[in-house]
């Protein structure tokens, strides 16, 4: 999609401070951060939302990213919270699949 922010910052047309970044995702600190630690694990390619992610892949790269990247900064000694937000009354503001990896404080139970 050319008018999505993921899409131009996977192809290079916007730039952003890459925690990770392969040929099928990449990590990235969140504009807006809601934790000390806010990174955005995105895949490059261009999927809406949850509801439209097929193929379970997708996911496998997604949570699998997020938690190698999760350890390598040394997160998981403390711990971590993944949200995928899906749809606008979820709180989804770009219209690409992509995971909040947040850490650095401490979280209320339920979300929300």
């Amino acid at each position: 999609m050319s008018e999505c922010i993921f899409c131009k910052i996977a192809k290079g047309e916007i730039s952003a401070e890459f925690v990770y970044k392969d040929e099928t995702v990449f990590v990235i600190r969140d504009v807006n951060p809601q934790a000390p630690t806010h990174l955005l694990v995105i895949p490059t390619q261009h999927i809406a939302s949850a509801a439209d992610a097929g193929d379970p892949e997708i996911w496998t790269s997604i949570m699998g990213r997020a938690v190698e990247v999760a350890r390598d900064l040394g997160l998981d000694k403390e711990g971590f919270r993944m949200v995928v937000n899906t749809g606008v009354q979820s709180g989804q503001t770009v219209p690409h699949i992509h995971l909040h990896l947040l850490s650095g404080r401490n979280f209320g139970w339920p979300p929300g």
